[in-house]
């Protein structure tokens, strides 16, 4: 060692140690982690097509919703409807307000108020109708009073919407 020394000089021992020092620092972590990094790799690629299929599928399924609210109706279609259902169930249908809602995508919305008179049997089968003959309705609020006037008549407020697609 006293040889080694005297013949490289303590820099350059100093220089050995560190180069035995990078090569097994190289040897026992840096290869192990490049090993992790290529299997992780390998595991990314085999899933990137199965996240290709899912976009697949939830593209079929937006437009499978797209599909569904694309119907041949136009609002005033609509109203009129909710108002003949209105007068089947015996539902009080006072003026309705309606508007339409800012979308930036392709879906329009149709934000109808509807005040109604009638007993709670009565608007519970107008709701219950309404849902089920015009398929591009959402019930989103519903607002129920007692009529103090009529004994057994609810007042309603009743907040619709009409979602439909753009033509």
């Amino acid at each position: 060692m006293k040889r080694l020394i005297d013949h490289v000089g303590i820099t350059g021992v100093a220089a050995l140690v560190l180069l035995a020092a990078a090569v097994a620092f190289s040897s026992f972590v840096l290869r192990p982690l490049e090993a992790r990094g290529a299997l992780m790799q390998e595991r990314l690629s085999r899933k990137a097509p199965a996240a290709t299929e899912g976009e697949l599928r939830g593209a079929s399924k937006v437009a499978a919703v797209y599909e569904y609210l694309k119907k041949p109706e136009e609002t005033t279609d609509w109203l009129a409807k909710l108002h003949g259902i209105g007068t089947a169930t015996g539902v009080q249908l006072r003026s309705a307000t309606y508007r339409s809602q800012p979308s930036e995508g392709r879906i329009e919305r149709y934000e109808i108020v509807l005040p109604a008179t009638g007993s709670y049997g009565q608007i519970r089968d107008f709701l219950k109708r309404a849902r089920a003959e015009i398929p591009v309705m959402s019930v989103d609020q519903v607002k129920l009073a007692k009529d103090g006037a009529n004994r057994g008549l609810v007042q309603a407020e009743m907040r619709l919407t009409l979602h439909m697609v753009k033509s």
